[in-house]
Parts: structure tokens; C-alpha cells; sequence
């Protein structure tokens, strides 16, 4: 009797510990410290010499000590495979071992000197094998059926915790990553050049996934080949490899099925096309995810590591978040590099417009002397002998005057072919259109633009394309008025003008807090294009301007102070 006392008072003292055990474990949601708390209460409460937890990385599949009690420091490094050591060998099967003397064992791995016994359990969460808990001591026969009995009691009770523990650090990782996501967004679509954009995105993939490399392929016009366009961490070999074949690649497998691909070691795989490449550069696990904009893949976004490693679900998810950000971010640096090209041409254009008023102009201005030349010619009526050399030269003048003439009118019929073409035009919609060309040029000077415009401002016939010209070159002055910055405000409005029979206009202002012109220069602003004192620039803009508003039936005027800004309205009819 006193016998089966002993054993229900101890079976008492475990139950007791062991409750304790899973209350102290349920107080925490720190892995380490819950880890820590089990093997220590694990090792006390069967005697045992030192034990450690062991669980399966997922990464890289091996058994690695996560928390240790009496083990030495070399100990806890430690790392075995599935099925290898008596650990291995439970993490493999899912079955509890219990060995009185590990010498005997062929299974027996190692971890300190002096172990005579071994009782080590599996950690199962429905059905899968998360882990290890396991003791060991220098006594031989140190344990028994009771203690393993024990032992697994105390691991079901420490596998929710440990489940708990793990859901909420996978949840703060993936919290982590998430926020680090939003502030890598933030960064690449700050970056407008296509090259920066491309170098942004590859570094911050790097540190994302804590990566020993990233890289960016893209496809080239033949939609063939996979170019290096960008990368961070490379070596030499790696930036001067020649470029894939998309049909053929491991790389062309992710543009064309347009979904992620991970490889544990390109080192050793026949897929992989570069693997001695990989070497050289230390290179091990890949994972691949395409860059896809409008349905449309148009390359990938690559990061390696140093270490073998397999990716998480919450890992490939996050770098396919970064590729679907990056590949609009490509997009908008494109785009970016597209209105900028439209903006050089816009004033390539405006210089060949200048160019053609310019001529217009100049033939105007020859015609009227030379009309003049031309009566004055013939007035004379010039008569000279067959045989006077005077004859001849009297002819060639009159020949050559009216060479000149066929010239001047070939000048001036082409600057007639340049006159308005008529249509209905929304004057708002084009100011839109135009801050977004220049919404860049602007802000890269400082200047803010503000747009006050008549939501009920009636359509007008104009020349829509002549118009663009027009507010482009004051939207272009006015900033080359404010070098250090300022603002520049457009307005739109009616206008009706006093009088029983006049009918309403249209008014867009231009007014701009640069430092301003002096009287001399606003009489000058709009004259002849021949006649421009304008310190920088061709002088042509505010001429062509009047040209073509005045072609409009229009009007411009000017206001302007120095120091203070300028104003420049347009007043054109409906």
C-alpha cells in the first residue's frame, strides 16, 4: 500500500509540475523563451544530465537546435539531417526512441562527451513532425518508460505553445515584411529614371530578402533574349554574362508561365544554364518571379543567396508583391522618359514654327523695298544699243528682281499653309493636358502650379495644336522667370466687354511671381521677331504667341511689375 501511495504522490508531484510547466509556457509568445522554458523543465523533471529542442528549418531542411540546458557551446551548433542520429531518426518515423547505452546504438550522433542515455520524443502537430524534445544524461539506463511517458505528456502540451509561438512570429515576419514593403513602394516610385528606378528596386529586393544578390532581366525588342538591365551585389562575371535565350532558360520558364520559380542550389542543378557562373560568384538558392505590367510579362526580378535556403509562401509572396510594384514603377520611368523626349520635341517644333514666322516675316519685310526696286526698274526704262554691254547687265537685274519675287511668294505661301485649322477645342482640358507634359520641368524648379480654371468655360473654335504651342511657351517663360522657384497660376474665365452688341470671350491668364518687366519690355514683348532683346533663349516665344492668338482673331495683353510677377492674358472669342 505504502508503495502505491509513493507512486500516486509522485504521479501527483508530476501532474502538478507538469501544470505548472504548460501555464508558465502558455505565458509567452517569445518562440526563444518558451523553447528555453520547455527543455529546462523537460530536463528536471526526469533527471536528465542536459536536453535541447530540436526543430525542422524550413529553409533548408535540417534539424537545428533551437533551445538548449546543459549542452556545451560547440554542442548547440549542431545540425543533422532527417533520419541522421537518434534525433533524426525520431524526426524521420514520428516514434519516441529510448536508449540505455547510446555506444550500442549505430543511430547515435554525438553532441557532448560523457552521454551513457538518450530518450528523445517527436513534437507532432496533427500529424507532422515539428520537432524534438530531448534529454540525455552520463548515467546509463537513466531513463524508463515512466520518464518517456512524461516526456511526451509534457511535448503535447508544449506543441500548441509552440504552434501559438510560431504563428505569432510568422505573423510578426510577415508584419515586418509588409511594412518594409510599403517603404520600399515608396522609394521606387520616387525614383522617375528608368536606370535609377531599375537600381532601386534591385537593392531593395536585396535587403528585403536579406539576399546575397538581386537582379533584373528584361526582354529586349525581339521579346528573344533576357538582358541584364540592372543588379546589386553582383560580381564582374555575373555583369558581363551574355544574355538569355527566353525560350530555352530557366529564367525564360518564369516570363513565359508568368509564375515564380525557386531553385535550392543552382550550383547543382541541370536546369540551371549558369551554374559554373554561380560558383564563381558563390550564388545557391534562386527565387525567380516575372514582371508584369498590363497582363504582359516583361522580364524578371531574381534574388540569390549565399546559403542553401528554400523560400516561404509569405517569402514569394513578398517579392511577388515587389515585381508587380517594380513593373509599374518601369512603367511610369518609361513614361517619364517618354515626356521628356515630347517635351524636346515640343520645342523642336516650336523653334522650326519660329523659324517659319521668322521667314514669313523676313519675306514680308523683303517684298515691300523690293516692289519698290521693281517700279523704280522699270521707270527708268533702261534702253541701250545691241552692241552696249550695259544692255546685258539692265536685263539680268530685271531677270534677278523677279527671281527674288518667286522666292519671297514661295516663303510666304508656305507660312499661309501654316494658319489655324478650326475645331471645337476645350481650352481646360488642354491646359490639363498641358501641366501634366510639364509637371516635372516644374517641379524640378520649384515652381508649383496652380490651376483655377471655369468648370463652365464654353468650348471655342481654335486651332487646338496651335493653342498647345501657345501655352506651352508661356508656361516655359514664365518658369525661366523664376530660376529659384515660385508659383505660376493659370486662370480661365468669361468675359463679356461693354456694349449692347458684344458678345462674351474667353480668358486664360497666365501670371507668374517671377521677376517681372519693365515697361520698355512689355511694349516689346509681342513685336517683331526680328526685333527680340531678350538676354536669353531665342526671343521667339511671346512673338509667336501674338502671332498665332492675333490669327485666332484674339488678343494678348500684358501686365507686369518688377520684383512682383507678370501677367499675360489671352483673350480669344468663342
Amino acid at each position: 500500500m505504502s508503495r502505491e501511495l509513493a507512486e500516486l504522490k509522485a504521479r501527483h508531484e508530476r501532474l502538478e509540475l507538469l501544470y505548472q510547466v504548460s501555464q508558465r509556457l502558455h505565458s509567452t509568445l517569445e518562440p526563444q523563451a518558451a523553447l528555453s522554458l520547455l527543455v529546462g523543465e523537460a530536463v528536471r523533471l526526469v533527471r536528465a544530465t542536459s536536453g535541447s529542442v530540436v526543430t525542422v528549418n524550413p529553409t533548408n531542411g535540417f534539424l537545428e537546435i533551437e533551445a538548449a540546458h546543459g549542452l556545451p557551446t560547440e554542442g548547440t551548433r549542431l545540425k543533422l539531417r532527417v533520419g541522421e542520429g537518434i534525433t533524426g531518426w525520431v524526426a524521420r518515423t514520428g516514434k519516441p526512441a529510448l536508449v540505455g547505452d547510446v555506444t550500442r546504438d549505430a543511430r547515435y550522433v554525438p553532441a557532448r562527451e560523457g552521454v551513457h542515455s538518450e530518450l528523445a520524443v517527436p513534437l507532432l502537430d496533427e500529424g507532422a513532425v515539428r520537432g524534438v524534445l530531448n534529454v540525455d544524461s552520463t548515467r546509463p539506463d537513466a531513463f524508463t518508460a515512466v520518464d518517456q511517458e512524461w516526456l511526451e505528456a509534457l511535448a503535447v502540451q508544449a506543441v500548441q505553445v509552440i504552434r501559438n509561438t510560431w504563428r505569432h512570429e510568422r505573423l510578426r515576419h510577415r508584419a515586418q515584411l509588409f511594412e518594409s514593403l510599403a517603404s520600399v513602394s515608396r522609394t521606387i516610385n520616387s525614383t522617375l529614371n528608368l536606370g535609377d528606378a531599375l537600381r532601386v528596386i534591385t537593392r531593395e529586393a536585396s535587403e528585403l530578402m536579406h539576399a546575397k544578390m538581386a537582379s533584373i532581366q528584361m526582354l529586349d525588342d525581339t521579346r528573344e533574349w533576357l538582358v541584364l538591365r540592372a543588379s546589386h551585389g553582383a560580381g564582374e562575371a555575373y555583369l558581363n554574362k551574355p544574355p538569355l535565350l527566353a525560350a530555352e532558360s530557366l529564367l525564360g520558364t518564369v516570363v513565359r508561365r508568368r509564375k515564380p520559380l525557386q531553385v535550392e542550389n543552382v550550383q547543382e542543378s541541370g536546369l540551371y544554364q549558369q551554374a559554373t557562373l554561380a560558383r564563381e560568384e558563390g550564388l545557391v538558392s534562386l527565387l525567380a518571379v516575372p514582371l508584369i505590367f498590363n497582363d504582359r510579362a516583361t522580364g524578371t526580378l531574381s534574388v540569390y543567396t549565399g546559403q542553401p535556403h528554400i523560400f516561404s509562401n509569405e517569402e514569394v509572396a513578398i517579392l511577388t508583391s515587389l515585381a508587380e510594384l517594380s513593373a509599374i514603377a518601369i512603367e511610369k520611368a518609361r513614361l517619364y522618359e517618354r515626356i521628356v523626349d515630347l517635351e524636346a520635341e515640343l520645342r523642336r517644333n516650336e523653334k522650326l514654327s519660329a523659324l517659319g514666322l521668322l521667314a514669313a516675316e523676313v519675306a514680308h519685310e523683303i517684298r515691300n523695298p523690293l516692289t519698290v526696286m521693281k517700279l523704280l526698274y522699270h521707270s527708268l526704262d533702261l534702253q541701250f544699243a545691241a552692241g552696249d554691254p550695259r544692255a546685258k547687265d539692265a536685263r539680268l537685274m530685271g531677270e534677278k528682281m523677279d527671281h527674288l519675287n518667286k522666292i519671297v511668294e514661295r516663303i510666304l505661301a508656305f507660312a499661309r499653309t501654316a494658319e489655324p485649322q478650326f475645331a471645337t477645342v476645350d481650352l481646360n482640358r488642354l491646359i490639363d493636358d498641358l501641366a501634366l507634359l510639364t509637371r516635372h520641368k516644374l517641379a524640378h524648379q520649384g515652381v508649383e502650379l496652380v490651376r483655377n480654371l471655369d468648370d463652365a468655360l464654353p468650348s471655342i473654335s481654335a486651332d487646338a495644336t496651335q493653342l498647345e504651342q501657345v501655352f506651352l511657351n508661356l508656361t516655359l517663360n514664365a518658369a525661366e522667370a523664376m530660376p529659384k522657384g515660385g508659383r505660376l497660376t493659370i486662370i480661365t474665365r468669361t468675359k463679356t466687354p461693354r456694349g449692347a452688341t458684344a458678345s462674351t470671350q474667353v480668358v486664360i491668364e497666365f501670371t507668374d511671381t517671377g521677376a517681372g518687366m519693365t515697361v520698355e519690355q512689355q511694349r516689346r514683348a509681342f513685336t517683331s521677331l526680328l526685333s527680340t532683346t531678350k538676354a536669353k533663349g531665342t526671343g521667339l516665344g511671346l512673338a509667336i504667341v501674338a502671332k498665332i492668338i492675333e490669327a485666332h482673331r484674339g488678343e494678348v495683353k500684358v501686365k507686369s511689375k518688377l520684383g512682383k510677377g507678370t501677367t499675360i492674358s489671352l483673350i480669344l472669342p468663342l
